[in-house]
Parts: structure tokens; sequence; C-alpha cells
């Protein structure tokens, strides 16, 4: 399981003070491309060879609303990993441990040049499968 931490900025709330529905997708990307980070690949290193990742399914459940300044930590984890796809479970919570959101992410690998899936590089599918 992957940690991230993200602070809840006041462009990132809607006129109620809380966080926009919206933005909690971008967190739980950002989370994503940090955990990738982690295991040593750059996405502007993977697109210079024609590599990235689309959101092709998304289901996300609101449970407590975040509010502005509120520091969150968000959980990734993978929970399907197939040769051009990957499903991500990713939950975030509050400094309180209390989860607001959880969603589950389903990405796939696609050749850039063509927008057609591929599979995921060797070296990432292996390093993937180690942490898994």
């Amino acid at each position: 399981m992957h940690f991230h931490q993200v602070r809840v900025y006041y462009e990132d709330t809607d006129a109620g003070g809380i966080v926009y529905y919206a933005n909690y997708l971008k967190f739980m990307e950002r989370a994503r491309t940090e955990w990738l980070r982690e295991l040593g690949f750059e996405q502007d290193t993977l697109m210079e060879q024609s590599i990235a990742f689309v959101v092709k399914h998304v289901e996300m459940h609101n449970y407590a609303p975040a509010r502005f300044n509120q520091l969150l930590s968000i959980e990734t984890r993978v929970v399907e990993l197939k040769g051009a796809s990957m499903t991500f479970q990713q939950i975030i919570k509050n400094e309180q441990g209390v989860t607001l959101v959880s969603g589950d992410i389903k990405v796939a690998c696609v050749d850039l040049a063509v927008m057609k899936p591929k599979r995921l590089p060797r070296t990432l599918l292996g390093e993937i499968s180690r942490v898994i």
C-alpha cells in the first residue's frame, strides 16, 4: 500500500467550503502518480516511449466531506493487475483517520501513437507484481 498526503486549498473547495467532488479524483490521480514515481517510473519518461495510462472506469463513494486546510491521506493499492490494465483501490482519510471517500479506478495502458491498448512494459509489470 502507498500513502500520499494532500492539503486542501481554498481552490479545492466549493461555495460551502467543502471539497468539490471532482477534486477527489484529482487527489487520487496525484497519489497514483507518486506511487508510480516511488516505483522508479516517471510518466514523462513513459510518454517519451509512447506509453500512457488512461482511466477506463471509476467508481467513487463519498462518505463525509473534507474541508479547507485539512491534511488528507490517500491510501493506494493495486487490487487487479492484467497485461494491459490495472485496478486501484484508493481511500481518502482525514487527519483523524475517518474515511471520507473511496474509489476503484481502472486504468489502461495505451500506445500514445495510435491510442490503442498496449501491454504494460515488462519492467513496470515486474515491479508492480513485486509490491502487490
